[in-house]
């Protein structure tokens, strides 16, 4: 057997030619390339606007800074995330405050923002996570009002869809990764829609040292003009070799996606008679692209997570740890971040594992997945693979 990872980019001569092009003319920083990738992202995601930036934890960081986030406030974030989401609030010196999530798909709800929400909350920030869409519209009843801007952490979202809409087209803020782990990547790089074009030009000033000429713009000029600097900025921009890839990437979204739900479905008919064990599904809401295909360990299975994680490891399939608890990190485990119940939370980083899902995934390593859980139960092995489609 060979290993099967538990994700694969997916890349083809398309990639490569684009690339060339743009090594080819000469200009391999920010430049034209990202300006057509951001147009063509938000036409694709339903954004009024688009700024491409270096990595999703830049994107989430401008997110705060042009919404006007400050010392001393209070986000909400949920603790089951990836540590950038609790990070970008302590960059602009706010006090992440942990909310707990819904168990079935591991996102905050508007129950659990309200027990954690302050005097001093000014922000929310809701995570698409694994790609599942979270509940938006009551959250924004909930927040809206109140003044609590809510933006959306949608790392893992593309492809994702909210009401038959893209997940973050109802956000006023939504930041994206194109990571190697995302079902869209660039290798790194992130992007920020908004629904408000002023925040979108700051962001685009704030991510290139908020110059008052855009470096593509002094390129273009035999006499480049003075620049001026009106505000503390950042380096956050994204090369043109990087948007190149986006753009042939995003282009095969909908195919990528397609297969990623044809797999998972596969996965859940195959193990769905086996007691102790749960895949996360669609809610009722959305439908999601799978980015993270999660499987819930409970006391009916035979096997513990780790225990089952090992299992897998030994027939040459790379599963992962379900999502952490950010809360429990040592970043974070002394700090004071609210006293919401976090039970959720404890018991899903402790009992989910992440499957294998990859579009180039073959009907074998479908069925060496299969095999390995159905092994692990010590149920009877059936076949339920599907051919792979590229």
């Amino acid at each position: 057997m060979s290993r099967i990872n538990v994700m694969k980019p997916w890349f083809g001569a398309e990639e490569i030619a684009a690339l060339e092009k743009v090594i080819e003319s000469g200009w391999v920083a920010q430049g034209p390339q990202v300006a057509q990738f951001e147009t063509r992202f938000a036409e694709a995601m339903d954004a009024s606007f688009a700024v491409a930036t270096s990595n999703c934890t830049t994107a989430l960081h401008l997110a705060l800074v042009v919404a006007g986030i400050r010392p001393g406030d209070d986000v909400v974030v949920p603790s089951f995330s990836f540590i950038a989401t609790a990070n970008a609030p302590t960059y602009v010196g706010a006090r992440p405050v942990f909310a707990d999530v819904d168990r079935a798909t591991g996102n905050v709800t508007v129950d659990t923002i309200a027990a954690a929400l302050t005097e001093r909350t000014t922000a929310v920030i809701a995570v698409d996570q694994g790609g599942m869409p979270v509940d938006l519209d009551p959250i924004r009843a909930l927040c809206d009002p109140r003044g609590i801007v809510v933006i959306e952490d949608s790392a893992c979202g593309a492809g994702s869809t909210y009401h038959g809409a893209p997940v973050g087209a109802g956000a006023e803020l939504t930041a994206w990764s194109f990571h190697p782990r995302k079902i869209l990547t660039t290798g790194e790089g992130g992007m920020l829609t908004s629904s408000h074009q002023y925040w979108a030009d700051r962001a685009r000033r704030l991510r290139e040292h908020s110059m008052s000429v855009s470096a593509s713009a002094r390129h273009e000029s035999v006499l480049a003009p003075p620049e001026e600097y009106h505000e503390i900025g950042f380096n956050y921009r994204m090369t043109d070799l990087q948007a190149a890839v986006g753009i042939v990437q995003l282009g095969r979204l909908s195919e990528i996606v397609a297969r990623r739900r044809e797999i998972a479905a596969t996965y859940a008919e195959a193990l769905s008679d086996i007691d102790g064990i749960r895949l996360v599904s669609d809610p009722a809401w959305g439908a999601s692209n799978f980015q993270s295909l999660w499987l819930e360990v409970t006391l009916e299975f035979p096997l513990t997570r780790e225990q089952l994680l090992e299992h897998l490891a030994a027939n040459e399939v790379s599963a992962r740890r379900g999502i952490m608890a950010s809360h429990r990190q040592p970043a974070y485990r002394d700090r004071d971040t609210g006293n919401a119940d976090l039970a959720v939370t404890e018991l899903l980083t402790d009992s989910t594992l992440i499957l294998p899902v990859f579009h180039q995934m073959t009907a074998s390593e479908i069925d060496q997945v299969i095999d390995s859980i159905r092994e692990a139960a010590g149920t009877r092995i059936r076949r339920f693979s599907t051919a792979v489609r590229i």
